[in-house]
């Protein structure tokens, strides 16, 4: 604005066009809101250098801008102020374009713009030596440069089953060992009786199945749900031929009693009889001791209540380990599990409260353990390898770490998001910026004449209206009424789909031809044909929306007209 004389309004406008933005979490305390008055406070002298008035501004993180009693949403803002965004897993953005949709009316959801990205981890900052080490020799030396060939992968199946086994028990021996470590120096810092540090320096054991669950301890994540049942999880882990061991870590945020509590329930009870050396807290969670984990657990616990988890990472960083994962189906593991390389929690539940998805989890997880994990991984027909076990872990190893990985992550952000808003901002920015302002005078003069944008009639043009084949096509005329607008300046759509309960499931677009004037009246004939590909019953309805060479978004002026 200094530099180019020109006003916010201007600047907004081309400042957004190469700008991308990535929305984080489907939790509500994750999207914050501030009232009139704190934002007065603190950006006011801002507002004011901007040439806004404070209800300019706050019209700016509000979904409805007539509401004045709508709090300034920085989530909101950050929507409205970039012509591309993105959740961070599939998931993550249906759900994403649910939680959004406001801001977009007339938009059916599934066509609300927010896409989605998944998150990958940097599989060499989490990789053990051992393992790297263990690539080198069966991949090739190079591996980490072409990590995203899935094909590379088809080499784990040569590593012998006694040398990958071996390496992931040396991983787990050195977590053990750094668990107990950090267990006898917690106890003695906190004065406990020489009888516990005894007992914390013989705990867990190397030959054990070992479950670990460490991330920040939200109450979302459930780190209890393990424990609902104490006399099933007593059961599992004091079997005296197939034991079962937690390791947990983490923290939560120092104003939230609920996760505080949770750790303060799985500490309890790692000093109760039955459950003090099958179960270890591990405090002051940091890196080294996540980098730990992953590396030597058997088995990673994750648990959050669906859909709350955008992606989560955690369990990522197993596979390029060895490691399985035991998840619901909820973030990046939507995506991640194929019935072959770990496990699936539960299944949500449409018309229930948490406590009861809660009962229903917990009763999936006791099963999984106690009829097919644990089994499994005692299992060892030659009497020294649970080879099912192993083949679960190159499959892991196979179908996760080429995929869900940072050069994965970033070559998509490049090639779908950043490249395209470079090219935005090179092209509106030529000849000083001409195309923004002409793009600006024409959303300024549609705004204005859509209002008489209207769809007055619909007719199909098939004899049998309720029957067509398959392979034939269902001929629709739509008669619309633009008034004063350009009809290339809109597009006709039928949008149509396989009805179900009064919802169109998996919907497409069948863009009409050119239309038919029609009077003096600004009325317009628009006929298309849509395609019935297959059998089944199917809906469909007509809309208008602005069109314009110079638009990033298809509904990035949120006008819609529908039949």
């Amino acid at each position: 604005m200094d530099a180019e004389g020109i006003d916010s309004t201007e600047a907004i406008r081309r400042v957004s066009a190469q700008i991308v933005f990535t929305t984080h979490t489907p939790v509500p305390a994750g999207h914050d809101r501030f009232n009139v008055d704190l934002v007065e406070e603190h950006l006011g002298p801002m507002r004011a250098a901007l040439g806004l008035d404070l209800r300019g501004l706050m019209a700016l993180g509000r979904t409805d801008p007539a509401d004045f009693a709508e709090p300034f949403c920085m989530t909101v803002l950050a929507l409205k102020l970039s012509h591309r965004a993105n959740a961070v897993s599939s998931l993550h953005g249906q759900v994403s374009r649910a939680m959004w949709a406001p801001l977009f009316p007339g938009v059916r959801e599934e066509h609300v713009p927010i896409g989605h990205i998944t998150n990958g981890v940097h599989v060499k900052s989490w990789l053990a030596p051992q393992m790297k080490q263990l690539y080198d020799r069966h991949l090739s030396p190079d591996w980490l440069t072409f990590g995203g060939d899935a094909r590379l992968w088809d080499a784990v199946d040569d590593i012998d089953d006694g040398e990958l086994w071996e390496t992931h028990q040396t991983l787990k021996a050195q977590l053990i060992a750094m668990a107990r470590r950090r267990a006898v120096m917690q106890a003695e810092r906190r004065g406990e009786p020489p009888s516990i540090i005894a007992a914390l320096r013989r705990a867990l054991s190397p030959d054990a199945l070992t479950i670990g669950f460490a991330r920040r301890f939200a109450t979302y994540k459930r780190a209890n749900l393990v424990l609902q049942d104490l006399e099933a999880v007593a059961s599992l882990v004091n079997q005296p031929q197939m034991p079962l061991q937690f390791i947990f870590a983490g923290k939560s945020h120092p104003r939230d009693e609920g996760g505080k509590a949770l750790i303060q329930q799985v500490y309890r009870l790692s000093r109760e009889t039955g459950f003090h050396n099958r179960i270890v807290f591990v405090e002051d969670y940091d890196t080294y001791i996540a980098r730990r984990l992953v590396q030597g657990v058997d088995l990673w616990l994750n648990n959050p209540l669906r859909p709350l988890e955008a992606s989560g990472t955690s369990g990522m960083k197993l596979p390029p380990n060895g490691g399985l994962n035991l998840s619901v189906l909820d973030g990046w593991w939507c995506e991640g599990h194929n019935g072959k390389n770990g496990w699936a929690i539960g299944a949500e539940i449409e018309n229930g409260d948490g406590e009861f998805q809660n009962e229903v989890d917990a009763s999936s997880l006791y099963q999984l353990l106690e009829n097919q994990i644990i089994p499994l991984y005692y299992a060892k027909p030659d009497g020294k390898l649970p080879l099912a076990w192993l083949q679960l872990m190159r499959e892991s190893i196979r179908s996760v770490t080429p995929v869900f990985n940072t050069h994965r992550m970033v070559e998509e952000y490049t090639e779908r998001l950043y490249i395209p808003a470079a090219k935005a901002h090179h092209e509106f920015s030529r000849d000083g910026w001409r195309a923004a302002t002409v793009l600006s005078q024409w959303k300024a003069q549609m705004r204005k004449d859509w209002p008489q944008v209207r769809i007055s009639d619909v007719q199909i043009g098939n004899k049998d209206r309720q029957n067509i084949h398959v392979g034939d096509s269902l001929q629709v005329t739509a008669r619309v009424h633009l008034g004063p607008l350009d009809p290339k300046h809109v597009r006709v759509e039928a949008y149509h789909g396989e009805a179900e309960n009064d919802l169109l499931r998996d919907p497409a677009v069948t863009i009409f031809g050119e239309g038919r004037r029609v009077g003096d009246d600004g009325d317009y004939i628009y006929e298309g044909l849509i395609p019935a590909s297959e059998s089944g019953t199917y809906g469909f309805n007509v809309r208008v929306i602005p069109t314009y060479p110079h638009l990033l978004q298809a509904h990035e002026l949120r006008l819609i007209a529908w039949a």
